[in-house]
């Protein structure tokens, strides 16, 4: 088995990183691949140094349409049969997709190939990795509704799958790899897990929509949860494990949007006790004392004495 595959790489003012990005890419163990680059209108020195690599890679640049616009330019100008996405942050450890590719062999129905990302942290003069795992069960269902299952540049994407969904949604502001990811579970495409981290995916900025909007952040998250909850429910796939995973995803967020909105908070609650009210929540969100207070006293309680427990905690800091 030895198909094409096309290494994606979207920029915008990125001239820090894309060298080591393309670098990556063009170093591939897997012999069959092209690389191709499109500048989104940068306005630094990236696309310089993008055509330093000369015919070593494709590229073009145009002007600023923002990053799924940028994909789906690259989705078109592809010619592999899977798609590897590479931010132009980010980059691929030499051996990430052979090994990929070698899985395919096991697995020639999938269309998605997904594995654990490196997450890689640079803070000033100090910088460290570590492996954000993928946790079982690997149902797709359980994994998106967690938001586990991993950044962009960690599957392998047969492009045939994307096409069929209609590519990136160009207008979608955030949590644009989770919004991809329901569409092509909806239309029915194959996930399978491979365990090899292989892609690392650099944390250095705290500008991205994701970081700067929170309360965009999670509008977006909620309604994909309300969207996963609906399709599973009128295709009768949806089990106590999967309602569990949605609401336990809403409940965290109802936490940190407690925090501003106490109302929208409290709706997002309400939301989850219509379907469970039984519902108890679980992990480090949810700590003994505070489960404990939220089954007797309800939600509103719980958050009232987690946050006088936050203010005691400062005061004698």
């Amino acid at each position: 088995m030895n198909p094409q595959v096309s290494i994606l790489i979207p920029c915008y003012n990125a001239e820090r990183w894309i060298a080591q990005a393309i670098e990556s890419a063009l170093n591939q163990t897997y012999q069959n691949k092209e690389v191709i680059v499109v500048d989104d209108g940068s306005k630094d020195g990236s696309l310089e140094i993008i055509k330093s690599f000369g015919d070593a890679i494709r590229w073009e640049s145009g002007s600023n349409q923002g990053a799924n616009v940028t994909r789906n330019r690259l989705l078109e100008l592809s010619t592999g049969e899977w798609l590897q996405y590479l931010d132009a942050d980010d980059y691929l450890l030499p051996d990430k997709i052979a090994k990929q590719v070698e899985y395919l062999s096991q697995v020639p129905q999938t269309d998605i190939v997904y594995s654990p990302s490196i997450f890689e942290y640079h803070q000033q003069d100090k910088s460290w990795q570590e492996v954000l795992p993928i946790p079982e069960p690997h149902d797709p269902w359980i994994l998106l509704a967690r938001w586990y299952l991993p950044q962009t540049g960690s599957p392998l994407w047969r492009k045939q799958a994307i096409v069929d969904v209609g590519g990136w949604k160009v207008d979608q502001p955030c949590c644009q790899e989770h919004e991809l990811y329901l569409r092509l579970l909806i239309a029915g495409k194959k996930f399978d897990y491979f365990g090899e981290a292989g892609s690392v995916y650099v944390q250095w900025s705290e500008s991205t929509v994701c970081k700067r909007d929170k309360s965009e952040t999670h509008r977006q998250l909620l309604a994909i949860q309300d969207k996963i909850e609906q399709h599973l429910k009128v295709t009768n796939q949806i089990t106590r494990a999967r309602q569990n995973a949605i609401n336990q995803t809403r409940f965290e967020n109802a936490r940190m949007i407690w925090l501003s909105d106490k109302s929208w908070a409290n709706q997002v609650i309400t939301k989850i006790t219509n379907t469970h009210k039984e519902f108890l929540p679980t992990g480090k969100a949810a700590p003994q004392s505070y489960r404990l207070v939220y089954r007797l006293l309800g939600f509103d309680v719980a958050e009232q004495v987690a946050n006088f427990k936050r203010l005691l905690r400062y005061k004698f800091i």
